[in-house]
């Protein structure tokens, strides 16, 4: 799997460093770290700075100056040459599933077959094809046993390689819904898993599964208000909850601090999380005459996930039967109609947010969203800035990351080409730091 190459490692030798329990060479305390750019967006939505330099101490922005500053200036420091190539902010992904690339069929089985330990391993492995893609930060967005919790945990300590992780626990609907674990199974299993502690029925329910995610570590909830593509039940896609149940998963959550993220089809059940105060809408693939106001006046990001399309169409491709009748019936729906709801809501001037859904699409291959998102009416700036400005600012991050400036966090990539003329250049990336720490340094990028 993608190996630092060992030029980068020797620079950062000549300044003094420890070796990071993730196998990243780390810049010791105080050391400086020059990154020399060709190009650098160091702000997405303004326009590239010429020849650049980021100067780096311990794991932060120090400053950025014009032209290729070297050592001269700061005795001792390790210079990183990307004198060749167009740096840019470490990506975020605002909607991942680290668990698992399987789904249909496949996945219910390894719902059943694959050990806890195996299934952390498994994020492990998808968190490093994460971060080697050059997202740096990601939300996840619900597992059923709290194992991207402590990959949180350990990616923050450096412990693993990983991008930072924002973490919704598990994901709350009600009986039934979207996000309940007993679907498509027998009568007998359903009654040996009882009632799973993220599926709530009325008010004081719904506050309380709340409650037990934020208890569980939760960074943020997760909710949905709509049926799913992928849900094992065929009930088409509309509301699945009332309103009073929604509004107290939402209230409940900010009353913790906490922003929710909604999964969401249907028109009626976005616009009822959008009226509640929703933080960000998840798919969101149809839009009735009231959505894009109320997105506008709540200030909702849009998060449209336009990629799950890839992952439904390599595994039909693969296995004609990879979904059952329940459910194909609605893939095949949401591959006709995808990116129709991003191109009513850029023009409008609705806040976008890039997510993938990967889990659905393939870990690793997560900037194929930037392809689609142009396609369907981004300019390649935009999809820059919903990939690293406006996901900060959704996760709750944008002091930290989203932007190279002095005092946030020295997450950068670097690729060959110029994305804001062709954004598939993202698609190989060559160079990935996070938190001063090189991951990746490859100068003909995979």
């Amino acid at each position: 799997m993608k190996a630092i190459v060992a030029g980068a490692l020797a620079a950062l030798l000549t300044a003094g460093v420890a070796t990071a329990q993730d196998g990243t060479v780390a810049p010791a305390e105080g050391a400086v770290t020059l990154v020399q750019a060709g190009r650098l967006l160091d702000r997405p939505g303004r326009a590239p700075r010429g020849e650049s330099t980021v100067v780096i101490r311990d794991g932060k922005v120090e400053a950025v100056r014009d032209g290729f500053v070297g050592a001269e200036a700061f005795p001792g420091a390790a210079v990183i040459d990307l004198r060749d190539r167009f740096v840019l902010p470490g990506l975020i992904d605002s909607h991942v599933h680290l668990t698992s690339d399987r789904a249909g069929q496949a996945g219910l089985l390894a719902d059943f077959t694959d050990s806890l330990p195996a299934r952390a391993y498994e994020a492990a492995g998808n968190a490093r094809e994460t971060l080697m893609a050059g997202f740096t930060t990601v939300r996840n967005l619900g597992d059923g046993d709290g194992v991207t919790l402590a990959l949180r945990d350990a990616t923050a300590r450096h412990e693993i390689a990983g991008p930072r992780i924002i973490d919704a626990a598990t994901s709350i609907s009600t009986t039934s819904g979207h996000m309940d674990p007993r679907l498509g199974l027998s009568d007998d299993v359903r009654h040996d898993i009882g009632s799973p502690e993220n599926v709530c029925n009325g008010v004081e329910s719904c506050r309380e599964a709340v409650r037990i995610q934020i208890g569980r570590g939760a960074d943020v909830i997760k909710i949905a208000t709509t049926a799913g593509v992928n849900s094992r039940i065929g009930a088409g896609l509309g509301a699945q909850m009332f309103e009073d149940e929604a509004r107290a998963l939402i209230e409940t959550a900010h009353l913790y601090g906490k922003k929710v993220a909604v999964h969401a089809h249907g028109a009626e059940g976005i616009d009822m999380a959008l009226r509640l105060g929703a933080d960000s809408i998840e798919h969101g693939t149809i839009l009735s005459e009231d959505t894009i106001p109320l997105f506008l006046r709540s200030g909702a990001y849009y998060v449209s996930t336009l990629s799950t399309v890839n992952g439904y169409r390599a595994r039909l491709a693969a296995d004609p039967n990879a979904y059952p009748p329940a459910v194909l019936p609605k893939i095949l729906w949401r591959i006709s109609i995808t990116g129709r709801s991003l191109e009513a809501a850029v023009p409008a001037g609705v806040r976008i947010a890039f997510g993938t859904d990967a889990g659905v699409s393939l870990h690793g291959r997560n900037a194929d969203e930037f392809e689609l998102m142009v396609e369907h009416g981004m300019t390649p700036m935009g999809a820059i800035e919903a990939a690293t400005v406006n996901a900060a600012d959704l996760l709750g991050l944008a002091t930290e990351v989203g932007s190279l400036e002095p005092g946030k966090r020295a997450d950068l990539i670097a690729v060959e080409g110029d994305p804001l003329q062709d954004v598939r250049v993202l698609k190989s990336v060559g160079f990935v730091m996070r938190d001063g720490r090189v991951y990746r340094n490859n100068p003909q990028s995979e």
